[in-house]
């Protein structure tokens, strides 16, 4: 059972990229937790997203996808840390899916299990990654009721 991060591209901003790493490191103390960056794509927008998109479920496997999308669930931290105990607790690969700069297409959108809402608002790629760690690295840290969070 792992938890699996399948983004499109790399950090190209250097303190958002440390903060980032941090994260992810503190994170995996928690979860087992695999990234996979995906190389984005150029060209035309409709292009770049289906040739992404597909990377992007090649990159997923046959996990749980969890596509982080506005529009999705939302879950307080509490909430998505008895979610991902869940999921462990089951024996559950689980592939959290972030698209490029274009978004993914219906065939991802459509094989998606779940939509997880990191915010209201439509983020950048980089910053969507950076929330996630985040809430993994907290949803840890609040099944183990130690004091980050408050």
């Amino acid at each position: 059972m792992r938890f699996r991060l399948c983004v499109v591209g790399r950090p190209r901003d250097k303190a958002l990229a440390g903060a980032i790493a941090e994260y992810e490191t503190r994170a995996s103390r928690y979860w087992p937790i695999e990234v996979r960056e995906l190389k984005a794509g150029t060209g035309a927008d409709s292009d770049v997203r289906d040739a992404e998109s597909d990377r992007l479920l090649t990159a997923a496997g046959d996990a749980l996808i969890v596509l982080c999308d506005e529009r999705g669930k939302r879950f307080t931290s509490h909430a998505f840390a008895e979610w991902m105990q869940k999921q462990r607790e089951a024996a559950r690969d689980v592939s959290f899916v972030i698209g490029g700069a274009f978004g993914v297409n219906d065939d991802l959108r459509g094989r998606a299990k779940q939509l997880l809402a990191l915010a209201p608002w439509t983020l950048p790629h980089e910053l969507s990654r950076l929330v996630l760690a985040e809430q993994l690295y907290r949803a840890g840290s609040i099944l183990k009721g130690e004091p980050y969070h408050k």
